[in-house]
């Protein structure tokens, strides 16, 4: 049997916590190493379990969960993190995104999109739906707007082809079908196209691609 995901799981409300807890803990391929109530104690659990994945809340006392990211991110202990939220507050969303959450579940999602979620960012993937990542990549484009890009001019039109589909939410092994390319091709681009466009990441390459869209096509 194949190692199962170490997770560590924060959230305020107890009977919520446990029951997610419980959840995880029956799939076959998941195991909860740490569970915690208040922001404050999820970087200690961290640097003690170094989890393969975290499962954060963003409404947590003490330190909220942009905070827990911030500290992880300073202290250099980023990890795969997916947020659990019920917060509907694209901000939230965009500032989470930043601060390097690799996905977002809805606590009113099905617990069978919270499984794939953490398998996905586990497996060093993004997981957002296509609603929220579309109110991702449209709040961020409509910033970009407002301050000088580096524009996909340079790409190639492979590339552009490319960025495209990163837009649209395609993964590695997608955009290698679509465009008939190996999955190494597609990230031999992917680290040409970062390098071109000053882009960090594929949400911010997203944003720039719907923000010149002439450019990308």
């Amino acid at each position: 049997m194949s190692k199962r995901l170490a997770l560590i799981l924060a959230d305020h409300h107890q009977v919520v916590r446990d029951s997610i807890a419980n959840l995880l803990e029956a799939q076959p391929d998941m195991q909860v190493v740490a569970v915690a109530g208040a922001g404050s104690q999820v970087p200690e659990l961290v640097e003690r379990h170094r989890p393969d994945v975290l499962v954060l809340e963003l409404d947590l006392p003490e330190l909220t969960g942009l905070e827990v990211l911030r500290t992880l991110g300073h202290a250099g202990l980023s990890l795969p993190t997916l947020i659990l939220t019920a917060s509907d507050n694209e901000v939230d969303y965009v500032q989470a995104v930043r601060l390097g959450a690799s996905g977002l579940v809805l606590k009113r999602d099905s617990p069978d999109k919270l499984f794939q979620a953490i398998r996905n960012v586990a497996a060093g993937q993004l997981a957002f739906s296509n609603e929220i990542a579309q109110q991702v990549v449209s709040w961020m484009a409509g910033e970009r707007m407002r301050a000088p890009v580096r524009g996909l001019q340079r790409l190639s039109q492979r590339e552009r082809a490319v960025a495209v589909l990163v837009a649209r939410g395609l993964r590695n092994r997608e955009i290698a079908v679509q465009l008939n390319i190996s999955e190494n091709t597609v990230k031999r681009h992917l680290q040409s196209i970062f390098s071109k466009t000053g882009a960090h990441d594929r949400v911010e390459l997203a944003a720039m691609t719907v923000e010149q869209p002439a450019e990308a096509a």
